[in-house]
């Protein structure tokens, strides 16, 4: 069954307290090679029959008015997943 994923991530110029908070978990945990961590959100939409530019450009509308509050959060993709096993 093919599957359309979205992928939602707050606004750059907006604070993401749990991407701190995973940042500040991996400081003390000794992992310094990372420098900043952001928290996201995605969504698996599977879909009966084949994707099509028409239904990725309907899932793009899915995500703009249902899935992302378009206020603190940006739509980054709608996109086919590849390769997904049943």
């Amino acid at each position: 069954m093919p599957v359309i994923v979205v992928e939602v991530m707050p606004k750059a110029e907006l604070l993401d307290p749990q991407g701190k908070a995973v940042a500040g978990a991996l400081q003390r945990l000794g992992r310094s090679a990372f420098s900043g961590v952001r928290v996201g959100k995605r969504f698996e939409l599977h879909v009966d029959g084949p994707v099509t530019d028409a239904l990725l450009a309907d899932a793009q509308d899915v995500a703009e008015t249902l899935l992302a509050n378009l206020v603190i959060e940006d739509v980054v993709s709608v996109r086919e997943l590849e390769d997904v096993e049943a």
